[in-house]
């Protein structure tokens, strides 16, 4: 089964679509992995990259989409797998279908902004030992220091109100629009993103199977 998560920054979609790849046994495929990949193995369509990359440019879609073919003719895509991070916008979805990569299922995580607004905000982390915590889900013993090494915790920047609100905005403008096109053909799935990970793990499945 070949599949695309959709969902905003801090839905759970990464999550999602880990668990799944390993109930299926099918790859995740994340745009940036496979950009890093393609640079690293000096392939035609990472070398392309390159060239972006070091004049401080954005690599255009039609090198991205370039590098994911690539990636989806590998032996371990035969039987299925996962988009996470792509498309992000309508012209892109566009540019797969003309490459005939044909997609069964999108699976929308949605999630309201007030929630994820929450989630991302209400984190915390620790600069010594990397621990993680959470305002409201997972307080420290003490407040605002690291239960493992006692020191004191960050926000960090992609967790500060004015990121998180930009990075919404972003998502709503390019990437939500989305959701339009691939009801129009009948493959979207949209599930509610809120509840634990196995509750919204078994709606996704649900709706993989439906």
């Amino acid at each position: 089964m070949n599949i695309i998560f959709l969902g905003a920054p801090g839905a759970g979609k990464g999550t999602q679509a880990e668990i799944i790849a390993d109930k299926y046994n099918i790859p995740t495929i994340s745009t940036g992995n496979i950009i890093r990949e393609a640079l690293k193995n000096g392939t035609e369509m990472g070398l392309k990259a390159k060239a972006f990359i070091e004049a401080g440019q954005l690599v255009p879609d039609e090198v991205v989409i370039g590098i994911i073919k690539e990636r989806l003719a590998k032996g371990d895509c035969e039987n299925g797998f996962i988009l996470d991070g792509f498309p992000r916008t309508i012209p892109q979805a566009e540019a797969l279908d003309s490459m005939g990569i044909v997609i069964d299922k999108v699976v929308d995580i949605d999630v309201p902004d007030e929630a994820i607004a929450e989630r991302m905000t209400g984190r915390r982390v620790c600069p010594d030992c990397g621990a993680s915590y959470h305002l409201i889900n997972k307080k420290p013993v003490k407040e605002g220091i690291c239960d493992s090494c006692g020191a004191t915790l960050v926000q960090r920047k992609d967790d500060a109100p004015e990121t998180v609100a930009d990075r919404l905005k972003v998502y709503h403008d390019q990437t939500e629009p989305l959701k339009g096109y691939y009801d129009g053909t009948g493959k979207l799935r949209t599930v509610e993103g809120l509840g634990s990970v196995a509750d919204i793990t078994a709606k996704v499945v649900k709706a993989l199977e439906d």
